[in-house]
């Protein structure tokens, strides 16, 4: 497994072929998926060894990725950690009780990932036993699951949490050191339980600048990358939004920088040191045509031939009404650049 080139892509060494996975792969594009989900909500899908086992595995199956992403949820830590909440059908995470006020993070606890998520762990385990590539853990990173838990779910603009973190420091830093302690105990464990690389999704951490991320985000951040560090496995830093943070996210840590579609990986790398990038095609080009698609995707691979590795991904997750045959197209594109 560690000679599999999106490994080798992860570690800056050659490769055969650029590697390539998407983010959200295991999902509602597929008609397989959509037949797995009859009848089971996202929690009870997620929190199923069973089924979270063949999502994980249906998009290998039908497209043979390069590495699997883990068939979970970025929020899934929250009910052990004492945030209960629930995912809701095109509305996404729900918090039962937002976090806003000192007391409120009394409620919260740091909580062992083998007691609180052992369907996870397990998962993780039945896939080691299956997949011939390898597999990819995941978790929210602190800011985005800071932002579900103050705003109590999703937001469009994340003005709650932001003025929160200005107005009441004190309150931001101790939720950032329970949610960095809990985010690197959970992707340990994951580590732990066979996963052969990490990705730490901060989603929404493009609302704020740079100088905002240096004072209330970096210290908890490099707590979770060096804590993890010395595990010796890839771990993929990504966010969306992020073409002014690239610089300070590189800083914070990480082997590999995930790049959305915002800024060409060419110009990604400008800002940064030499480092493995992984990204970039905007997911709205997975509606067009496959002749859009391999032109855009050959560019990318082109680009990505520049840096000291490259795997190709989207800028974000996959949209649930992407064609399949587009799908295919991008696969034979990347496959043939």
């Amino acid at each position: 497994m560690t000679e599999s080139r999106f490994l080798k892509a992860c570690r800056g060494e050659a490769v055969d072929q650029t590697p390539m996975w998407m983010m959200r792969q295991a999902g509602r594009y597929l008609p397989e998926y959509r037949e797995l989900r009859k009848g089971r909500t996202m929690l009870e899908a997620v929190s199923t060894p069973d089924i979270a086992v063949e999502a994980t595995l249906q998009p290998i199956r039908r497209y043979g990725f390069d590495a699997a992403i883990l068939f979970s949820d970025l929020t899934v830590p929250f009910t052990p950690m004492g945030a209960p909440f629930d995912i809701k059908e095109g509305v996404g995470p729900v918090v039962e009780h937002p976090i806003r006020t000192k007391a409120d993070i009394a409620r919260l606890r740091l909580f062992d990932p083998e007691g609180g998520l052992p369907f996870v762990l397990e998962t993780i385990k039945i896939l080691k036993t299956e997949l011939k590539v390898p597999l990819i853990g995941f978790t929210g990173a602190p800011f985005t699951l800071a932002s579900y838990l103050i705003e109590g779910g999703p937001s469009k603009d994340h003005k709650l949490t932001r003025s929160l973190m200005l107005t009441e420091p004190d309150f931001w830093h101790s939720l950032m050191e329970l949610l960095a302690e809990n985010t690197l105990r959970y992707l340990r464990a994951q580590f732990e339980a066979g996963a052969d690389a990490v990705q730490l999704f901060d989603s929404w951490i493009g609302v704020l600048d740079e100088a905002t991320y240096r004072e209330f985000l970096l210290p908890h951040m490099k707590h979770i990358f060096e804590g993890l560090k010395p595990i010796g496995k890839p771990v993929i830093h990504f966010g969306t939004g992020t073409a002014a943070l690239l610089k300070v996210m590189q800083e914070a840590g990480g082997d590999v920088l995930g790049v959305d579609w915002r800024i060409s990986l060419t110009d990604a790398a400008k800002l940064v040191n030499p480092t493995p990038m992984q990204g970039n095609l905007d997911p709205a080009v997975m509606l067009t045509t496959p002749e859009v698609i391999t032109r855009r995707a050959q560019r990318i691979v082109e680009q990505g031939r520049a840096l000291p590795g490259h795997i190709f991904n989207l800028g974000h997750g996959i949209y649930p009404d992407t064609p399949l045959e587009n799908v295919e197209a991008l696969v034979m594109a990347v496959r043939s650049a």
